[in-house]
Formats: C-alpha cells, structure tokens, sequence
C-alpha cells in the first residue's frame, strides 16, 4: 500500500516535472548560451591557413546586418589576414545569458574569452576580452546578430 502510495507520487511528480513551463524555458537558455558562445568563439577564432573555412563560419555563425558586414568585407579583410599570416585561436572562459526573450526569438550573451593571436615568426600574444553578443533565432537556431566589447567597470557601452 506504502508503495504503491510512493510510486503514484513520484509518478505525478516526474509527469509535472517534465511538462513544466520552467524545464522548456530553462533548456531553451541553455542551448541559446551555448550557441552564443560557439558563435562568439568562431567569431573570434582565424587561420590565415584555412581562410574560407574560417570565413564561411563566420558567416554561418551570425545573421541580419552582422552578417551583411562580414560578406560585403570578406574579400578587403580576408587579403589583410593573409597578408599578415596570423592565426588567432579563442578559449571560452566563461559565459552567461544577459537576456532571453523566447517568443520573439532574441537573447544577450555576454562571454568572456582568452584569444591567443601568433604571428609569423612564432611569437603568441593572449588578450583576455569580454564580449557582449545579441543573438537572433533563426530557422530554429541561434545565430549572432551584434556583437562588441562589453562596458568594463564604469565604462558606457559602446
């Protein structure tokens, strides 16, 4: 009797738990902060080596006028960076989600990450950064639509 008590309670439980508003709301933060983060990385990330690949990421990374920016200044920046022959790598440190609007498919990420940019004679410099990202849903998936340098201290955003 105990038992067959338990199992109908934690049967309604797990039933409420999983068509809970809150665990949707909760798992669709999750994947928009880690798309946000990805995007930031690839973003951010450029091997003068494998050019359009990293290009074509770039582009697949983000949406809206952020795109419109990347595909009219492809070929000016692409011939910059293989002029310098750099490659720039980013490691994620850290990432949290400023805003999730749900409904109308919007959402800010703010991330902060190590890039590492070496030259051609070997030497590697790292820069620590803070980039706030906006990121529009599209076709069911997150895509950067902005992204700057985060305000620092009592600095405005800019």
């Amino acid at each position: 009797m105990i038992a067959g008590g338990f199992a109908a309670w934690a049967g309604r439980g797990w039933y409420e738990a999983a068509h809970d508003d809150t665990a949707a709301y909760a798992a669709q933060r999750d994947e928009a902060l880690a798309a946000g983060e990805q995007a930031v990385r690839n973003l951010t990330t450029l091997d003068h080596r494998s050019l359009d690949r990293g290009l074509d990421l770039w582009e697949s990374s983000t949406t809206g006028e952020l795109h419109e920016q990347l595909v009219a200044g492809r070929e000016e920046f692409a011939t910059q960076v293989r002029t310098a022959k750099t490659i720039t790598t980013a490691r994620v440190l850290s990432g949290a989600l400023a805003e999730l609007d749900d409904r109308a498919g919007r959402a800010r990420v703010l991330v902060a990450l190590r890039v590492t940019v070496k030259s051609p004679g070997g030497a590697s410099t790292d820069k620590d950064s803070r980039l706030l990202g906006e990121l529009t849903r599209t076709d069911g998936h997150w895509k950067l639509s902005a992204l700057g340098q985060a305000p620092v201290g009592g600095t405005p955003a800019g």
